[in-house]
């Protein structure tokens, strides 16, 4: 016991024994400072030094640039970007699936490719007739004004007097005997009308073409997009005097009746109406008679 208590003290007299850390002038010898330390005291500010080295270096480098460049840490800029693009992404695919189911459209509209047990034509009927009044369309000051600059900046707005379906009017594409009528069982959505070759073929209503393009089964074929979900087709004509993207107006001139492609046998019209992807008898709606 007393060699643990002796070895105790001389520790304890180790730590705290005094000692002198003098600078001199090593030309003179001249004192220029001098310092007393104890083993204890050395070790106390070495840690307390070190401790405060680390905690500076961390905290330095977790709220500056420089964590950047340790493995572990990634780039704000970085992450921004990641975000960034995550939704560009996510916007891209809601858009490539609402064109993917635009272009499915279209083509049910070209093939007429459309099950007859899937097609209630009295509610397309009565979709069509839809009076709007049934709806209450009250709107604010603020609100009726922030329609109107909508309507003036949205470059596909044509109609602007129309406020409901009740005055939409469809305008006849040509005029002429019907030579096939609108027949579902047979799948001839349309109606065939007869007219003279290069007769101009006008637009039944005012719209945008959504496709403006040569065929071989039905030669050059122009769709145009209207209103309220409704989609005309015009087939078999001789030549297109509208693109796909411009702008019709009811009425208007754009193309020459033909007897272009292979599902034809003389001069006319092959006229389909859509309604919201499902066709339409256009003699329900026109008046073809000359």
């Amino acid at each position: 016991m007393k060699q643990k208590k002796t070895k105790k003290k001389k520790i304890a007299r180790k730590l705290l024994h005094k000692y002198r850390l003098v600078i001199l002038n090593e030309d003179t010898f001249e004192e220029r400072l001098s310092f007393r330390l104890t083993r204890l005291n050395v070790f106390v500010v070495l840690s307390l030094s070190s401790i405060f080295l680390i905690v500076g270096t961390t905290i330095f480098i977790a709220f500056t640039p420089l964590r950047e460049y340790i493995p572990g840490y990634s780039s704000s800029a970085l992450k921004k970007s990641a975000t960034e693009l995550h939704y560009q992404v996510d916007s891209l695919q809601q858009v490539l699936h609402e064109n993917e189911q635009f272009y499915e459209s279209i083509k049910k509209v070209l093939k007429g490719d459309i099950s007859t047990t899937n097609m209630d034509k009295d509610s397309i009927i009565a979709a069509t007739k839809f009076e709007a009044s049934q709806v209450d369309l009250s709107a604010t000051r603020a609100d009726s004004i922030l329609r109107e600059k909508v309507d003036k900046e949205d470059k596909y707005n044509l109609f602007d007097s129309a406020t409901t379906s009740a005055n939409f009017v469809l305008f006849p594409p040509a005029s002429g005997e019907i030579s096939e009528p609108y027949n579902v069982h047979d799948k001839h959505f349309a109606v065939d009308i007869i007219v003279a070759k290069n007769a101009p073929i006008k637009a039944t209503a005012d719209g945008r073409v959504i496709f403006a393009e040569w065929t071989t089964q039905t030669g050059y074929v122009i769709i145009i997009e209207h209103s309220y979900g409704l989609i005309s087709v015009y087939k078999h004509n001789a030549s297109l005097t509208k693109d796909q993207g411009d702008l019709v107006k009811a009425g208007e001139v754009i193309a020459t009746a033909g007897n272009s492609g292979e599902f034809t046998t003389g001069p006319h019209l092959h006229f389909e109406l859509w309604s919201d992807g499902y066709p339409i008898n256009p003699i329900n709606f026109i008046d073809f008679k000359p």
